[in-house]
């Protein structure tokens, strides 16, 4: 009896240690039981500092929910009133994706995209608001642009702090996941900036896009969603995750396979009726890490719906959803 029980707790010690991707019979916490207006696409989440919950997303004029406790969402209309006119440019309907959100020097930083299906001629904007509240924001134009001629596609973008400069991820298809460092006092690309490479895939149409990139301990991960979205139930989205000590990359998973590669470990993919689960970001509440996304909901009609898990980490410093 001794033997074995030191044997399982030397088991149980190293499947701690490893992603879940380890296990060949993975499974996946549902997300937390929501109530209210839970439709949604690309959410990007954040506790407002006057005590709400904000979830921004794709649709309408970038739509809004607003929550006091996580659990529960009201509609709270969009960030504008009505489009800013330089969105037509790059969409006949004015229609924004995939927004972030994030705060700094005493603002609030809203990104976003503004593309139409199947074409890299895209943009993305910066607006910025003191409370963060839905109808407070400035619309300060494009931050970064991609045209035909470009090998990256500028939508999906995701801001973050490192090493004292400021940088976005974005990217869609084309040639992956990309990154610029950006002007902190405009929140716009340094002009000529390089166009950093952080993940792709062998074969095309390279199907990884929505990275976000969160630092825990001495490392940066980048999420990302991979294969197909937008597809209700038929939907393949997945999302995977690899890690780098620096935030330009490069980034590997937990195996050592650079996301340049193809490498990236499975966090969260389809299980019962959570299906194509991506368009991910990543949020403090309460003093814990969470994760916000979309999922198809297979018990209705494959709605794309607001999921919230807890970001657990392992002891060797690999993310798992809670």
């Amino acid at each position: 009896m001794k033997r074995f029980r030191l044997a399982a707790l030397l088991a149980a010690a190293t499947i701690a240690l490893l992603p879940s991707t380890a296990s060949a019979d993975v499974t996946y916490p549902d997300p937390l039981p929501l109530t209210g207006q839970q439709i949604i696409h690309d959410p990007t989440v954040t506790h407002l500092r006057n005590g709400h919950y904000v979830a921004y997303s794709t649709g309408g004029v970038i739509g809004a929910r607003l929550s006091t406790d996580l659990h529960h969402w009201d509609d709270a209309g969009n960030a504008f009133t009505t489009p800013p006119a330089w969105w037509y440019d790059y969409n006949s309907t004015a229609d924004p994706w995939a927004p972030d959100l994030s705060y700094r020097d005493g603002r609030y930083w809203l990104y976003y995209a503004v593309s139409s299906w199947g074409t890299n001629h895209s943009a993305i904007g910066v607006a910025t608001s003191k409370t963060g509240m839905p109808g407070t924001w400035t619309d300060h134009g494009p931050a970064f642009t991609s045209g035909t001629t470009d090998a990256w596609n500028a939508i999906d973008p995701a801001v973050i702090r490192a090493d004292g400069k400021l940088w976005m991820a974005f990217g869609s298809y084309w040639t992956g996941i990309r990154m610029v460092e950006l002007d902190p006092s405009t929140g716009k690309a340094i002009a000529d900036t390089p166009v950093e490479h952080l993940a792709t895939r062998p074969d095309a149409p390279y199907a990884v896009e929505g990275p976000y990139i969160v630092k825990h301990g001495r490392y940066y991960y980048l999420f990302a969603s991979y294969d197909a979205c937008c597809a209700g139930v038929n939907s393949t989205y997945k999302i995977r995750v690899g890690r780098s000590t620096s935030v330009t990359g490069p980034y590997a998973d937990s195996a050592g396979k650079p996301l340049l590669e193809g490498g990236g470990d499975l966090f969260l993919a389809s299980h019962g009726r959570y299906v194509g689960p991506g368009g991910e970001s990543v949020f403090r509440a309460h003093g814990e890490d969470w994760i916000a996304y979309h999922y198809y909901d297979g018990n209705d009609s494959g709605t794309p719906k607001l999921g919230l898990n807890r970001l657990n980490w392992t002891r060797n410093g690999w993310p798992v959803a809670g």
